[in-house]
C-alpha cells in the first residue's frame, strides 16, 4: 500500500529470481564472504525509510508530480473533472432554457448561449428603464 507521499516510481524492481537481486552489482569475493553485500536490497520496514529517505532530497514540486504520476491520482483527477464538466454543461442548459430563441429548440454553442445572454441582459434593462 502506497501513503500519501509515496509513489509507485519509487519503489525497487521486484525481482523474480533470487540471483536477479545483485544481478547489477558487481561482486568481490572476499566482500561476500565477510557476509557485507555490495547492493544490499532494503526488505520490508526497511524498504519504507529508504523511500521516505529518497523523498526527502526531492522539492516540493517533485514529489507533487510524482504523487500525480499514479493511476489511482489519475482516476481521481478523471472523475472529479468528469463531474465538473457535467455540472458546466447543466448550467449551460439551464441558462439556455431561459434565453428566447427563434426557433426555440435551435441548437447554440456555448459562446452563442453567452453572446445571446448579454444581448437579452442589456435588453432587458433597456426595457425597465424605459
Amino acid at each position: 500500500m502506497l501513503n500519501s507521499e509515496q509513489t509507485e516510481l519509487d519503489l525497487p524492481p521486484a525481482h523474480s529470481e533470487p540471483e536477479s537481486v545483485f544481478s547489477d552489482c558487481g561482486r568481490v569475493g572476499s566482500a561476500e564472504e565477510s557476509g557485507v553485500a555490495l547492493c544490499p536490497q532494503p526488505r520490508g520496514a526497511e524498504q519504507t525509510e529508504a523511500v521516505k529517505k529518497d523523498l526527502q532530497h526531492l522539492s516540493r514540486e517533485e514529489r507533487r508530480r510524482r504523487r500525480r504520476a499514479t493511476a489511482k491520482y489519475r482516476t481521481a483527477h478523471a472523475t472529479r473533472e468528469r463531474i465538473r464538466v457535467e455540472a458546466f454543461n447543466m448550467a449551460f442548459a439551464e441558462l439556455r432554457k431561459l434565453l428566447p430563441t427563434l426557433p426555440p429548440d435551435k441548437k447554440l454553442s456555448k459562446i452563442e448561449i453567452l453572446r445571446l445572454a448579454i444581448c437579452y441582459i442589456s435588453y432587458l434593462n433597456h426595457v425597465l428603464d424605459v
